[in-house]
């Protein structure tokens, strides 16, 4: 799992403004109860001089001190709670309220992440993976092969539409079950409409789930966003952004081919692409452009990358989208993708 430092740092600014609210909180609460119950103040007062005694006669050698402030303490604790419930309020009304009482709201337990603070990083990937809401609609549990017909044979390898996305499924769940162990890279290419970003979509939420980082951008909006830190004015730069792309654990770029390409988008891509490679940081791309295409527009270097470090996947059929149109104007309940 790769957060960024400021990414870490805004959890922790989390966790921190949890224990000042707990702080707050408690504080209002003895407010509270000190103007409604006023002899709850005079306890808390003894106990408090009770301590100071304590210290005192254990720094004086007194080995009966303890014992002797433990018996006291637990008859004014009984009294308070006793006033506390006599007066409608919780016995524990004046104790720290924490969100998760297992890590106190520190987001750890010893050295160890606690749950809360996972279940924190998923939420905060997702927010920051450009995919929050989508993935909800589209993932495997909404995947459906019915889209994908066996009669539908791609002329350039002979395959059928259902055979293709049957290999390009094993690949994809490969892909997520040896993440954490082995190196990959995915190419979907092939005809429009045919899931290719749905399945991008796929591999995202069940690696998100997992708490890896993953970062979605369009083709457009990867070379527009690197263009404005390439370009912009020096108080646009998002310099930790930048760093996370070609850090975070998986990198999704989509529909490559339909931003505008120049010198600037091909230099940009090689250096993504190859430094991720270097890094053995997973990338996935998908593009309706053939392989010849990219080679042609993209340059021989980027394709040398291509061809020597991804899977590549070829999905073929009839688009999806036309697919549901018909399938809804002929009132049949709509099926995903």
């Amino acid at each position: 799992m790769a957060l960024s430092n400021s990414q870490y740092d805004q959890l922790m600014r989390d966790y921190e403004q949890l224990q000042l609210d707990n702080e707050h909180e408690l504080r209002l609460r003895f407010d509270e109860v000190y103007a409604k119950i006023p002899k709850l103040r005079t306890i808390d007062d003894t106990i408090s001089s009770l301590s100071v005694e304590k210290a005192k006669r254990l720094l004086e050698g007194d080995e009966d001190a303890l014992s002797s402030f433990h018996e006291k303490f637990l008859t004014l604790t009984g009294e308070k709670q006793k006033l506390l419930t006599s007066h409608g309020f919780p016995s524990d009304y004046l104790e720290k309220h924490y969100h998760c009482p297992d890590c106190q709201d520190t987001g750890y337990i010893g050295t160890h992440k606690c749950h809360c603070m996972k279940k924190a990083i998923i939420e905060l990937l997702y927010n920051d993976s450009n995919l929050k809401g989508i993935l909800e609609q589209e993932n495997f549990h909404t995947f459906s092969l019915d889209y994908y017909s066996k009669s539908h044979i791609d002329p350039l390898t002979g395959r059928s539409a259902r055979d293709a996305i049957e290999t390009a499924l094993r690949v994809c769940h490969h892909f997520i079950d040896t993440f954490s162990s082995e190196f990959h890279n995915i190419l979907l290419y092939g005809d429009t409409g045919v899931g290719k970003t749905f399945l991008t979509h796929c591999i995202a939420k069940e690696l998100m789930d997992h708490s890896y980082s993953v970062i979605y951008f369009s083709a457009a909006g990867l070379f527009d966003f690197l263009a404005k830190n390439t370009f912009g004015k020096r108080d646009e730069i998002d310099e930790d952004a930048l760093s996370h792309i070609c850090s975070c654990d998986l990198l999704i770029i989509d529909d490559l081919g339909t931003e505008l390409a120049n010198s600037f988008t091909v230099s940009q891509l090689f250096v993504i692409l190859n430094e991720r490679i270097l890094r053995k940081e997973a990338t996935i791309i998908s593009t309706n452009l053939s392989l010849e295409d990219i080679k042609a527009i993209y340059s021989e270097r980027i394709f040398s990358r291509i061809s020597s470090s991804y899977s590549m996947l070829r999905l073929t059929g009839d688009d999806i989208r036309i697919q549901k149109k018909l399938l809804n104007l002929g009132g049949t309940k709509d099926v995903t993708p």
